[in-house]
């Protein structure tokens, strides 16, 4: 499965990790089988490029995960003196073993992006050992101090901030009230992209409610489809998910009439009438400025990159998908106004005394929890206002 699963970070890490992103931050501004991709330029005195390699357990053009991370490799490809190569629908067996020697051992690349969350332990993990001068960098896993190899490291996005102004978005286009989301696993991430949707939906209307159906696994393409016309039947009138290809989620919206909300990369082609806007990854920023920090001999051995890295739409982590045309002006002053919030740090979606849906108080009253406090990476509820159960 590509989707990251539960992090539980200790307050120690998640300092770590912020101090790592405002200094990471301020850096720069900014198919099957494997390919590659040169541009002009050198980075080093040698003249060779930079050879960094990248890895999916999917297709590269699936509108979701995979192309997400296949257009941020495309991204830092036009840098200079960098050089990239890839390969697509690699299992998470001992395969991705053998596509990362072979990366290191006939192309020469010297730094990986193995992506999908099961790569980590114990294939990243274990080809680390072998090479100990190669970087390897995974996306949501979490790098454990004087466990795992110096030449580990972990990056993620908050990728539920865009997901807040999303739902800030399909409360203004829904005349129902209803939203539905169309979710892979009731992990931490997936549950706290459920909630900012939901939060972000009634910071606009307070009694807009958000159906969750749980798949079960990343990529089902009938259970979606399935799941997605169950709510359109029910009255939903807008529908976003969290599952590998929002493809069949958003397909299936446009053609029962109703609006859509992307997830991953842009799918606004796949539904022009319907499609509002989307929580996107902004791979290619964050790349091109792990790509800088190493040409200028920076490493995660000698300390001068962070084991562990994680931003927001502040640190240009996530972007949104351009507004559809079912997007009012008023919609769009409100989503811009959060946006806003986010970049300069004052948005908080969880606020003290928020309920679960099952009318528990959650947050007690006065504490207030900020993106990077660990509690969030432990979530195991749904918001009020969703309706359904973690595991169903």
């Amino acid at each position: 499965m590509s989707t990251n699963r539960f992090l539980h970070l200790s307050r120690r890490q998640v300092v770590r990790g912020l101090l790592a992103t405002t200094a990471f931050g301020v850096t720069t501004k900014f198919g099957t089988g494997c390919s590659s991709n040169q541009s002009s330029g050198t980075s080093d005195g040698e003249g060779k490029p930079l050879v960094m390699g990248f890895i999916y357990v999917g297709p590269k053009d699936d509108y979701g995960y995979n192309q997400a991370h296949f257009e941020g490799k495309e991204g830092v490809a036009k840098l200079p003196g960098v050089k990239t190569v890839d390969q697509a629908n690699v299992p998470e067996t001992t395969e991705v073993q053998e596509a990362m020697r072979n990366m290191i051992e006939q192309d020469g690349a010297t730094v990986l992006f193995p992506t999908s969350f099961g790569y980590f332990d114990p294939h990243i993990l274990k080809v680390a050992e072998e090479y100990p001068e190669v970087q390897f960098f995974h996306c949501g896993g979490l790098y454990q101090e004087g466990t795992h190899p110096k030449n580990v490291g972990s990056y993620f996005g908050y990728i539920d901030e865009a997901q807040y102004i999303a739902g800030i978005v399909a409360a203004h286009a829904s005349k129902s009230g209803k939203l539905g989301f169309i979710a892979a696993k009731p992990i931490p991430q997936v549950l706290r992209n459920i909630n900012s949707f939901t939060l972000g939906a009634r910071s606009v209307k307070p009694d807009i409610t958000t159906q969750v159906i749980f798949t079960g696994d990343w990529a089902l393409p009938v259970k979606e489809a399935e799941a997605a016309n169950s709510m359109a039947d029910q009255g939903v009138d807008v529908l976003t998910c969290h599952v590998d290809s929002p493809k069949v989620v958003v397909e299936t919206a446009e053609k029962r009439g109703i609006f859509s909300s992307g997830y991953h990369a842009n799918q606004a082609g796949l539904a022009p009438k319907g499609y509002l806007t989307g929580a996107e990854w902004n791979w290619a920023a964050v790349y091109s400025k792990y790509a800088e920090l190493i040409k200028t001999g920076k490493t995660l051995m000698n300390g001068g990159i962070p084991h562990l890295v994680r931003g927001g739409l502040k640190d240009d982590f996530l972007k949104l998908s351009a507004y559809g045309s079912g997007v009012s002006a008023e919609a769009q002053k409100d989503a811009d106004a959060a946006k806003a919030k986010f970049a300069d740090g004052s948005m908080v979606i969880y606020k003290g005394g928020l309920k679960d849906n099952t009318g528990k108080e959650i947050i007690p009253a006065g504490k207030d929890l900020k993106q990077q406090d660990g509690e969030l990476e432990k979530m195991n509820w749904l918001a009020e206002g969703v309706v359904g159960k973690v595991g169903s």
